[in-house]
């Protein structure tokens, strides 16, 4: 049976909201909301990849695992991929890659990420996409638009032809809402690290382009839901707001 193991890239010194993975909602952690979150998938092991102490002993003291990473790394992968070979795992198939800023996705949208990669055990990299039921989100430069080969179904796992944060819609047929959870076969990610950063990737700010423009595939699923991501306090306190609503 193919393994999976969750690695979750977390720092404090995120550039709009620095500190954010330990600012609180219902009295927990964002980084822990996150890992408990993993852990419910029951998918795999769970671990919290980071560079800062503080984040590694909030972890530890909520019953998670954490591994301690360079401060050198320039994106998540990279830091997963360190994370990975510190715990030294041989019988692992798939890492999955998910944010620790976004505490309130749906544990089935990454169940079922899961599953098509198992399933569609020729493909490189999987990721996450929704529907765009505002046009308004098309133009929406925080929002990242991924283009794919063909509509997006819960049945079909289609190519993505383009990542980007502008507007798509004029060049591409079929846009949607990217969701920035990735899950790579092992030795896809090690191969996508030693790739240099491309140029795509430093002018639009997007590490998926380096896995397009060295020919890397990535498939996409569809998800139910969009989380939110925790990029300014204003995302916060509005997150913070409607998950203690819900509790």
């Amino acid at each position: 049976m193919q393994k999976t193991i969750i690695l979750i890239p977390s720092r404090m010194s995120a550039s709009r909201l620095p500190g954010k993975p330990l600012l609180k909602i219902n009295g927990l952690s964002i980084i822990s909301h996150v890992f408990n979150k993993a852990k419910r998938t029951n998918i795999g092991r769970v671990v919290v990849c980071t560079e800062d102490d503080e984040i590694f002993k909030e972890v530890k003291s909520n019953g998670g695992e954490a591994v301690l990473t360079s401060d050198k790394h320039k994106s998540g992968s990279d830091r997963i991929l360190e994370g990975f070979k510190k715990l030294k795992i041989d019988n692992v198939d798939y890492i999955l890659n998910l944010q620790g800023d976004e505490p309130n996705i749906d544990e089935n949208d990454i169940i079922n990420l899961n599953n098509f990669m198992i399933k569609n055990n020729n493909t490189d990299i999987g990721t996450l996409a929704t529907k765009i039921k505002d046009d308004k989100i098309l133009s929406n430069k925080n929002v990242v638009k991924v283009a794919l080969k063909e509509k997006l179904s819960n049945e079909n796992f289609p190519f993505a032809l383009d990542f980007a944060r502008k507007d798509l819609s004029n060049k591409y047929e079929n846009i949607y809402h990217h969701i920035g959870i990735y899950i790579y076969k092992v030795n896809i990610l090690e191969k996508f690290v030693n790739f240099d950063q491309t140029k795509n990737e430093m002018e639009y700010r997007l590490e998926q382009l380096r896995a397009l423009d060295n020919d890397i595939k990535i498939n996409v699923a569809l998800a139910k839901s969009s989380p939110i991501g925790i990029d300014t306090e204003e995302d916060y306190l509005a997150l913070k707001k409607i998950m203690e609503y819900k509790s």
